[in-house]
């Protein structure tokens, strides 16, 4: 509980502060209501100060050089190694993460700080030829300078260090806004990490704040050069078209519509088990999350049968306790909707071979069948523990299915042949896909994102150094030039 004591507060060009709104943000337990912290939410000035501290500091730190920035983001590793068993009881308690989900999202979230530290050394010069004699073309990759991170609230922990780390590690700035659901584990740890691995004040700032509050001021503020956006397409549409008419680089990773594709040589007992955790880990709260599991229909009965039956055992409960699988789900509205969702497509003529109960923020898991063709229910995100069941008639309907979708985040399919699911993946349209494993992939040395709905650009690895730095092109001329006037 020392977190929310501690870190529920802004944290602006290294100082911790109360915000000057008029309003608090109240930061809940879902599992049981308990109250966590309570935190005033930052003003547009103050949004202000913290950029104009991050664009003070930035300068400085490029020209710190990349083996001084790299021994921060070894420090901020070694810290946060050290503070793991704390962050993992704050996911659990913040965001109603199982235990298991809580260990998953911490050791990830490490590597990703190893690879940022390696990336510190990694943006390289480049000679270039050039058609005019004597000419010598030089590219350099230089920090865009400050960064605008917005997080989410379901892996805040994690996700947003897939921005921070690296951004800071290549010789930007940062601030950070969190989600106003998890106002901690999503923004205030960081400032905790950073500080104690002794990142200089001012190049990463919290500010804990919701656009009631400060409208677009986030976005719109002069000095960021580049907002880092993971939520709902809907809101990531809107953060696209500000930031795009200012001329602002996004980094968007939005929601999913992901299907688990089972074709007729799969392994069934491994298809589903892959199935039931890419359906409902955290809930269902996962971009990457498969919405819809396809099953040829040669077997879609042996599949059915086996995974309703793994889906009616899972335990749901307090994620305090180990053998929880499925906690609470972030909010009540949330849980409303989820139920309300269900009980509409059970109208519809949709039937239920797992029905699970509503209780508060708890819901229990849900498997759909006989759900009607170009049916809404098809192409949307669920972001929550309903799974649909939709068989196909060969390989080339299932291409058909999947691709019949706004969305193209993630994805799996299941065979006995590796090199047939290969071909099948080069056939969907989306960012990533996965053969004979969960739709559920993270990787901090490989590219991501997703195509249509589901996003703009990537991150990790080379493509994180492409989305923070930019290249600069200084022309050397030996001897001299010849002018036409």
């Amino acid at each position: 509980m020392s977190f929310f004591h501690e870190l529920a507060a802004q944290y602006i060009d290294g100082e911790w502060r109360t915000g000057s709104g008029s309003w608090d943000i109240i930061d809940f337990n879902p599992f049981n209501g308990e109250k966590l912290a309570a935190i005033t939410v930052a003003t547009a000035g103050e949004v202000d100060r913290a950029y104009r501290a991050a664009e003070r500091a930035q300068g400085e730190w490029e020209s710190a050089g990349p083996y001084a920035r790299r021994q921060v983001l070894e420090r901020a590793l070694r810290v946060t190694e050290e503070l793991a068993g704390e962050i993992v009881e704050a996911i659990i308690d913040e965001l109603g993460g199982t235990r298991s989900k809580a260990l998953y999202e911490v050791g990830l979230a490490q590597e990703f700080l190893r690879e940022a530290a390696r990336q510190a050394l990694h943006p390289e010069g480049r000679i270039l030829p050039s058609a005019v004699d004597g000419k010598e073309n030089r590219l350099y990759r230089t920090p865009v300078g400050v960064i605008g991170v917005i997080g989410p609230f379901n892996f805040p922990f994690l996700v947003t260090m897939k921005s921070v780390a690296p951004a800071l590690a290549l010789g930007n700035a940062v601030v950070v806004k969190p989600n106003q659901n998890t106002p901690v584990v999503g923004g205030g740890l960081f400032a905790k990490i950073f500080e104690e691995a002794g990142l200089p004040a001012g190049l990463l700032n919290v500010v804990v704040t919701d656009s009631a509050e400060i409208g677009d001021a986030f976005i719109e503020h002069p000095v960021p050069k580049v907002i880092s956006f993971a939520g709902s397409d809907a809101v990531g549409r809107h953060i696209a078209a500000t930031a795009g008419g200012l001329f602002k680089r996004t980094v968007l990773e939005l929601g999913g519509n992901s299907a688990l594709v089972v074709l007729e040589d799969a392994d069934i007992d491994y298809a589903v088990d892959a199935a039931v955790f890419s359906r409902f880990v955290y809930q269902g709260q996962v971009c990457m999350a498969a919405n819809r599991i396809l099953v040829d229909r040669s077997v879609a009965a042996e599949f059915g049968e086996k995974f309703a039956a793994r889906v009616a055992a899972l335990r749901t409960g307090d994620p305090r306790e180990s053998e929880t699988q499925i906690g609470p789900v972030i909010n009540t509205f949330h849980a409303d909707a989820l139920a309300a969702l269900v009980d509409q497509a059970l109208a519809d003529g949709a039937t239920a071979p797992v029905r699970g109960r509503t209780r508060g923020n708890l819901v229990e898991p849900t498997v759909l069948a006989g759900i009607p063709e170009g049916s809404p229910l098809l192409s949307q995100e669920i972001f929550g523990p309903v799974a649909l069941l939709v068989t196909f008639d060969g390989e080339e309907d299932a291409v058909r299915i999947v691709n019949d979708s706004p969305y193209g985040l993630s994805g799996a399919v299941h065979t006995a042949s590796a090199e047939r699911g290969v071909r099948f993946a080069q056939r969907i349209r989306s960012g990533m896909f996965h053969v004979n494993d969960s739709t559920v992939q993270d990787d901090p040395g490989v590219a991501f994102g997703g195509e249509k709905s589901s996003g703009l650009g990537r991150l990790n690895g080379d493509a994180a150094v492409e989305a923070f730095t930019t290249q600069k092109w200084i022309s050397v001329q030996h001897g001299r030039s010849v002018f036409p006037f």
